[in-house]
């Protein structure tokens, strides 16, 4: 198990630079649509407080979340995921889709830590559903 984290994580790493200028891969279009399943926990609300997404306050407002630090946003995170932003975790394509296919599991791989927990217990295990979603997220989010 502890293999197939760290695989999974070096994949990510390998991978972010390819992400890293906020260039989505997935379709916002279809990204909107899966965000459905999202939305009972998020919402995504401007800065100037526009509702893009009418949604839930179990987990943090998802606006403007590239590039933005893990567990940096007025929100009450768990203390693995603001540990991850301290230690440098910035949301980019590579990082929320390997993150939200197991959060848990990400977390655990990313801090070194097999005790560490995330808030978040829902999975979003199919990689192109994770990148739509992205793609949806960066579409509504500041013009970069």
């Amino acid at each position: 198990m502890k293999f197939t984290a760290i695989a999974a994580l070096t994949t990510v790493l390998l991978a972010a630079p390819a992400f890293a200028d906020g260039h989505a891969t997935g379709d916002a279009e279809a990204g909107e649509k899966v965000f459905k399943k999202c939305k009972s926990c998020h919402m995504i609300v401007s800065d100037d407080g526009d509702v893009v997404q009418k949604g839930g306050k179990t987990g943090p407002n998802l606006y403007g979340i590239f590039g933005r630090a893990a567990g940096s946003t007025d929100f009450k995170y768990a203390k693995s995921i603001v540990a991850a932003g301290e230690k440098g975790l910035e949301w980019n394509e590579a990082e929320f889709v390997a993150y939200v296919a197991d959060p848990k599991k990400y977390l655990a791989a990313y801090l070194d830590d097999s005790k560490a927990k995330s808030k978040m217990s829902y999975k979003l295990k199919k990689a192109d559903e994770a990148a739509n979603v992205w793609a949806y997220l960066v579409s509504v989010g500041p013009a970069s």
